[in-house]
């Protein structure tokens, strides 16, 4: 049996459900990144089911199965290419596990960044719903943010009290 990885699938904008719901018809483990969020009008509020990243779409799937979805859904544009190999960028599956235990048990709105960051401090949330996530610690526009990578594609973050962590030693593996 071939090995599965985890890939970042393009897919056309405002598609991303409707190929989410064609990857289970198909048997294929995807991940949907969305979060629930409260949106404002002038004459009411309304909480929606948001996409945490638009345009993209998980998939842990073997290499025959992820060129399956490519040619058998036209809503799929694409895989997430790694700019060294030229081949399609396999996320690593701790990298997985951290960005979705952060999206379940955050109770803010979690962003993701695709600019470059230098590393920061390594930190280890102690309180609250998103305690024993590793992770970094950075500060954008004065807010702290708790920080997880996922190396070919950027940073989610997720605004977060500086009391809620504490520093880890360099040499502990992150979650």
């Amino acid at each position: 049996m071939e090995k599965e990885n985890w890939y970042a699938m393009y897919v056309r904008m405002h598609h991303e459900k409707k190929v989410a719901e064609k990857l289970g018809q198909m048997g294929v483990e995807h991940y949907l990144p969305v979060q629930e969020v409260v949106r404002q009008w002038s004459d009411r509020r309304k909480k929606l089911q948001v996409v945490v990243i638009p345009m993209m779409i998980f998939i842990r799937a073997s290499e025959q199965v992820r060129l399956s979805v490519m040619r058998n859904i036209p809503s799929v544009s694409g895989c997430l290419i790694d700019r060294c190999t030229h081949r399609p960028a396999v996320i690593r599956d701790e990298e997985m596990q951290r960005f979705r235990f952060m999206l379940d048990y955050s109770e803010e709105a979690v962003h993701f960044i695709n600019t470059p960051l230098a590393p920061g401090q390594k930190i280890r949330v102690i309180k609250g719903p998103l305690a024993g996530l590793d992770g970094e610690l950075t500060e954008i526009d004065g807010k702290s943010q708790v920080m997880v990578r996922i190396e070919q594609l950027g940073y989610a973050s997720v605004e977060m009290p500086v009391g809620y962590v504490e520093a880890t030693p360099e040499d502990s593996p992150a979650k």
